[in-house]
Parts: C-alpha cells; structure tokens; sequence
C-alpha cells in the first residue's frame, strides 16, 4: 500500500456491474473500503516459487527486507469517503502521501499474516491490524480483503474493507488489563488464597432441605457423616503462591494431592460450623481454624469465606483467604502462660493460687487438703554465692514439685520462696502420702544436683465439709512455720541471716 497508480476504469464495471442511473456504491459505502493492485505482489510470488521458497513466513523472517519489498509492491488505487473520513484525510492525494504515517509500528505483523494467506493459494484473506489516523489516533482494525472477479491470475484490483473496533479492542484490552491486575493480586497476595467450587456442598444441603429437615445443627450432630462427605465434595479450583509457601508444598500438584493432611483434626468440626452458618444463609464467614502444613507443622489461621458474586445462587466460585496467625496465637498463649505461671520455676503463680482458692470455696469440693511449703536457706544462699544460685535453688523447687503432684494438683509459687499446693477431694491421709512423695523427690533431686542442697520446710491441713478454706490454708502456714523452726533448731544455720 505504498504506491498509488490513477484509476483510470470503474472497478464495479470491470466486475461487470452496470451502474447507469444508480449512485456510486462504492463511494458511499458506510465501510471504508481501498480498491488496490496487487499485480507486481503476484509476480514476485511467482519469482520466489521458481527459486524453491515453501515456507513464505519463514523466508520472510529471515531478511525483514522481502517484507518490506512486499508492502512496496501493493498500489492503492482509490478510497472511498468513508476512509477519508476514518483516516483524517482531506483527500485522496493527501491520504496517499502519507500512508507511511498510516501504516507503521504492528502493520507488518498483520501484513505477513494477508501474505500468507494468499501464498496459500486462497482469493481472500482477512487480519487484525493497528492503523494511524493522520491525526495521530491509533485505530485498531479489521482487515478483509478479496481478489475481484476476473482477476484471480494477476491480482489487478483486490478489494479491502477496513472496519474501525478500535472501541471494541480498548474494552478487550480492559478487560485484558484487569484480570491480569486481578490474577496478579491473586498470585503475588502475601495470604493465602483458594479458590473453591461448592456447588456440590449446596446441592447437598438443598436436598437435606427438600427432605424436610429444618434444625441442621440437630441433623449434622446426628449424622456426623454428612459433614464427612461435604468435605469430600469441596473442589479446588486454584491456589496461590503464598499458599505453596504457607503450607510447605512443592507444587500445585503436591498440595492438592495431599489435602486430607492439610485439613484434618480440629478442621472437622470449623467445617461443620461453616455448613451450619451456609444453612443460615451467611454467604460471608470470618473464624479462627487449624490447618497443617505438609511437614506436620500446626497452622493457626484466620478464615475469611465468601461466596462470589453472580454465584450466590450455585456457589460454584467462592474465595477463602487464610491468614496465618500462629505467631499470634504462640504469643496470645504465652501471655496467657504469664498470667498464670511462674516463668522461673514454670509452677502456677499467685493469681492462678488465689483464683482456685475461690473456686474451691464457690464449688464446695470436700475435702481439701493444702501444703504450704517454703524454701530454706534461700537468703543465706543469696547472699553468699549470688542470686544466680538462689535461682538455681528456685528451678529444683518447681522440678520436684512438678513431679510430685498430679496435673488435678499444680503447684503454685505464692511468694518469693514460698509455694502452695491445694488438692480438692484428698483427704489427709492423701495429703501425708503427698509430703512423702516431695521429701524422697527432694533427696533424688540432692543426689543429682551438685552445690547448695534443697531443703523445704512444709506444712499440711485439711479442711472438711463446714470447714473454712482460709482457716485451713492458715493452719498449714502455721505447720510449715513450726517445721521449718525445728529445721533449724537441729541445723548450724543462723536463722537471723534467711
């Protein structure tokens, strides 16, 4: 479409249409149309079939100056208004000089596309093209073009209609655009995200309702297998990068070979909740789930559940997007830990000690037998060979201690070197058998540990039913009290100095 030659006889008489009387259709055509001569396109054709060429695009592609020598051989021979007007042309004559701003950039992608459709031996072609107004505006266009009958051994006069979908390629590209921003956010999205198909789930559920069931909870408790073959029925459809990552798999592949050990265990019964809050019609869920990774590894997770719109009647696109939280939930249960655990000795500390001594006397549990114990010689021990050993002494506290009662009876650190144990139900013959547990735990504790020894002065009550439990709790503080002045009666410690 490089050169222009006049047109010197109507192209539709040289079709053999009569026009007398009728208006020139080619000219008031609404589509823009380009009479063209592709004569000396067909005799270089034929000069590179005598030469051996089969493969046109590759023998284009290999000097990007036959393609060009190609575009060089096309003439336009006339336009029509309606390509004036599309390309801001004033006329013909501008159009012509100036087709080398008209056609630039992607044309040549497109041209070898009509050239080899027409090595191929067909009288038709057609491609998508981008084309330049003269004023500048990118026109992205449908290119149909067909050789005129009676031509078909030389390609004189080809017509091409050219339809302007520059509106319908910027809406394409668009689209193009936002779900390439939107699969973007889903592949680099630092959480985790599945995509689901649940349409399976709800048809379950609907024929659970066709069947009359009205109070699910109720159903689901009893048929536990229902939620069972609802998990069975949940179809990943894609996952994302963080998740890979998250749940320590490989591979697409890999996660979703081995979904059971990701869901597992306590994920049951979330699943069921979920089934539940479905029934309700919640279509937007928000809990707190456990999932494991690949290598067993337990992951707290915030659950976000939604069902996408345009699915609400089939759910068959819904999104989770799973939050890790376990570094949260590891810190939430380590304060929790603090607020009632002594960290140096790892027993329960005093505001565990105090809630259970009212939760004792609200719940009434007789007997209640109660130990206070205190440590000796802890302030000598301090003061002689550092807090450091003091310490020490502290740990092999809790380490006997612990070992002595029973996960129903946690020892409690009450105060600098005195500590508690309260055993609702035990009698006080229970409670001498617990002082004799502590003593022989003392001596092998003694026998393991090099340094200063461990000594425990404790002191033992019982309180029956009608009792009071802070009377009881001072009648051991009293016993330990007299224990530990008969320790150091028979000890060469000077008392003053603990």
């Amino acid at each position: 479409m490089n050169d222009v030659a006049p047109m010197h006889v109507d192209p539709l008489e040289m079709s053999g249409v009569v026009v007398n009387d009728l208006p020139d259709l080619f000219d008031i055509s609404p589509t823009a149309l380009w009479l063209e001569d592709y004569s000396r396109l067909h005799i270089l054709f034929a000069q590179w079939r005598s030469e051996g060429v089969t493969d046109l695009r590759s023998f284009l592609l290999q000097d990007p100056a036959r393609l060009a020598a190609c575009s060089a051989s096309i003439r336009v021979v006339r336009v029509n208004q309606r390509t004036l007007s599309l390309y801001a042309a004033a006329s013909f004559e501008e159009l012509s000089a100036r087709l080398n701003e008209i056609l630039r950039d992607d044309t040549y992608d497109a041209l070898l596309d009509e050239l080899e459709q027409l090595w191929q031996g067909r009288s038709a072609f057609q491609s998508k093209s981008v084309n330049y107004a003269l004023d500048g505006r990118r026109l992205d266009i449908l290119l149909k073009g067909v050789v005129l009958p009676g031509y078909e051994a030389n390609w004189q006069r080809v017509l091409v209609t050219v339809d302007d979908i520059t509106e319908l390629e910027d809406v394409r590209r668009r689209v193009a655009a936002s779900e390439q921003y939107a699969r973007g956010i889903f592949t680099q999205a630092p959480v985790s995200l599945w995509v689901e198909d649940f349409s399976a789930i709800k048809h379950l559920l609907d024929d659970v309702r066709q069947q009359g069931i009205q109070d699910f909870r109720t159903f689901v408790d009893v048929h536990p297998e229902f939620v069972d073959r609802c998990m069975l029925e949940i179809r990943v459809r894609d996952v994302n990068r963080y998740t890979l990552f998250m749940f320590n798999a490989s591979d697409k592949r890999e996660l979703l070979a081995r979904l059971p050990e990701v869901f597992r265990d306590d994920m049951r019964m979330s699943f069921r909740q979920q089934l539940v809050d479905l029934w309700d019609g919640r279509l937007f869920q928000q809990r707190e789930v456990t999932n494991y990774a690949l290598d067993g590894k337990a992951l707290h997770v915030h659950l976000q559940f939604s069902v996408f719109p345009g699915h609400e009647q089939d759910w068959g696109l819904v999104l989770l997007a799973l939050t890790d939280i376990t570094a949260r939930k590891k810190a939430e249960s380590y304060l929790e830990y603090l607020g009632k655990h002594d960290v140096l000795t790892g027993l329960k500390n005093r505001s565990y000690y105090v809630d259970e001594v009212n939760r004792l006397e609200r719940k009434e549990l007789w007997p209640v037998t109660a130990i206070i114990i205190d440590l000796n010689n802890l302030k000598n021990t301090n003061d002689q060979l550092g807090h450091t050993a003091g310490d020490a002494l502290l740990r092999r506290t809790g380490e006997v201690l612990s070992k002595a009662v029973d996960k129903c009876f946690p020892a409690a650190r009450i105060g600098g070197d005195e500590f508690a144990v309260l055993m609702p139900g035990v009698d006080a013959d229970g409670g001498r058998e617990m002082l004799e547990s502590i003593r022989k735990l003392i001596d092998l504790n003694n026998q393991f540990y090099t340094g200063p020894a461990l000594s425990l002065s404790m002191g033992m009550a019982t309180c029956s039913k009608g009792g009071r439990l802070e009377d009881t709790l001072r009648e051991a503080d009293l016993a330990m009290y007299e224990n530990k002045r008969r320790y150091y009666e028979t000890s060469d410690i000077d008392r003053r100095r603990i």
